[in-house]
């Protein structure tokens, strides 16, 4: 499998916008929005099966699903993240890459 590198340039003055970088923003963005609906499914499971009493007779099934809102909630954060560009630097960058 070879892969061919393209050379994107501009004179002074010019901007160009690779399509492919749009494709990106678009993924980036699904993926936030499928981390938001699946914190929010996981969340509604986690409440039915406390609601219910039933999260200590399925322990299994109760860790599983608070992992999994815990990895949504951390996908989406991740990627909002990635996508509003903030400079790493001082306190709050070092906090985001803790």
């Amino acid at each position: 499998m070879t892969t061919a590198q393209v050379d994107v340039t501009a004179t002074a003055g010019e901007t160009i916008t690779a399509p492919w970088s749009l494709c990106g923003f678009y993924f980036e963005c699904a993926v936030i929005v499928i981390g938001i609906v699946g914190a929010t499914a996981n969340a509604l499971v986690l409440y039915a099966m406390v609601a219910s009493k039933q999260h200590k007779k399925h322990m299994l099934i109760f860790n599983q699903n608070a992992l999994d809102l815990v990895s949504c909630l951390f996908l989406a954060i991740i990627y909002a993240l990635k996508i509003s560009n903030i400079s790493l630097t001082g306190l709050l960058g070092y906090w985001l890459c803790m």
